[in-house]
């Protein structure tokens, strides 16, 4: 189950180093750069100066933001796709981020001055979404492609309902648009207060829970010989799943492909152990989503595309790469 070749520490400090180079390059670079020396009096300086306030005030949450979306969407995807046991499963593929948006959107229109709200609501809409996804796969013993064509109803059935809310409350929800391709524009540090305590305690309940995964990857049985709680075990972690993408999308809208790409990249640098897995998932999501954020803002500066216009750009060809990958009988029991 784990690769002793690995090397935890060596894996661990490489993530890190690429999480520092990570948020100096997001606040650094964008349509004005900033050396190391401005980067470093601007933060020193505070709101006081104009580097201090394009530091503190943009890109700093966008940094933030990023870390935390994408954290959050790579460990959920890990959990979702070990508890499936489906390769091809993560939040967007299989709903869990419509369903989040759905509820969001239905908050925003209940309550559409309260921001607070919307972690909760997102929470609630993603876990129906997994559990859903989760009593069809139990009940039909559905294939890896099967379960991900259950995905797409789901998340189409979640869509239908929030184009229905919208219809009837389009001046409350105008700026729905940004919501539903997903980003970190105009994001601020209060935003983000709500979620990152529900993402950081959230990834820290997978890391803790990661040999049971591990157990769990061996199969219901063994599991059950080594007494553990199966049932129990698997509503934990789909209800850690979706507090994790529900907390995510509720500040950075429905980003896709996260939870997808970065859990099989990390595995290729961890071996199948998730006690390594998960934080590795953690640091890698975090890094990818800020570089991604950081090429909306400067690709085509001074003019910036959405965030999930550049995930989608990379996780659509690997998300086919995947499907090329288990094509065939063989792969589909």
């Amino acid at each position: 189950m784990v690769n002793d070749k690995k090397h935890p520490a060596a894996i661990l400090l490489c993530c890190f180093l690429a999480l520092a180079a990570a948020a100096f390059m997001g606040i650094a670079f964008g349509a004005v750069s900033l050396s190391p020396k401005e980067v470093l009096d601007g933060i020193m300086d505070g709101e006081a100066t104009a580097n201090g306030r394009i530091i503190y005030c943009v890109r700093l949450p966008r940094v933030l933001g990023g870390f935390l979306a994408g954290a959050a969407l790579a460990v959920s995807g890990a959990v979702i796709q070990a508890v499936l046991g489906n390769p091809l499963a993560s939040p967007n593929i299989i709903g869990v981020n419509a369903g989040a948006g759905f509820a969001v959107v239905l908050s925003l229109a209940i309550f559409p001055t309260t921001f607070g709200v919307r972690s909760l609501a997102a929470f609630i809409g993603a876990l129906a979404a997994v559990m859903l996804v989760y009593f069809i796969a139990r009940k039909t013993g559905a294939s890896k492609i099967t379960l991900v064509l259950a995905g797409v109803a789901i998340s189409s059935l979640f869509n239908a309902g929030t184009d229905t809310v919208t219809t009837f409350v389009p001046d409350t929800l105008s700026g729905l648009s940004d919501f539903r391709i997903g980003g970190l524009e105009g994001i601020s540090l209060g935003v983000l207060s709500p979620a990152w305590v529900l993402i950081i305690a959230g990834i820290a309940a997978v890391i803790l829970l990661g040999h049971d995964i591990d157990v769990l990857a061996l199969g219901d049985s063994t599991a059950f010989t080594l007494g553990m709680n199966v049932k129990l075990l698997r509503f934990v972690l789909l209800t850690l799943a979706a507090l994790l993408a529900g907390a995510a999308v509720s500040f950075s809208g429905l980003l896709g492909f996260i939870g997808l790409i970065i859990p099989h990249i990390a595995e290729k640098l961890t071996g199948s152990s998730h006690t390594l897995k998960i934080p590795v998932c953690a640091l890698m999501g975090a890094v990818f989503t800020s570089m991604c954020d950081l090429l909306a803002r400067t690709l085509f500066a001074p003019h910036e595309i959405a965030l999930g216009i550049v995930v989608s750009y990379i996780g659509v060809p690997f998300f086919i790469y995947l499907l090329l990958r288990k094509k065939g009988g063989k792969h589909g029991a």
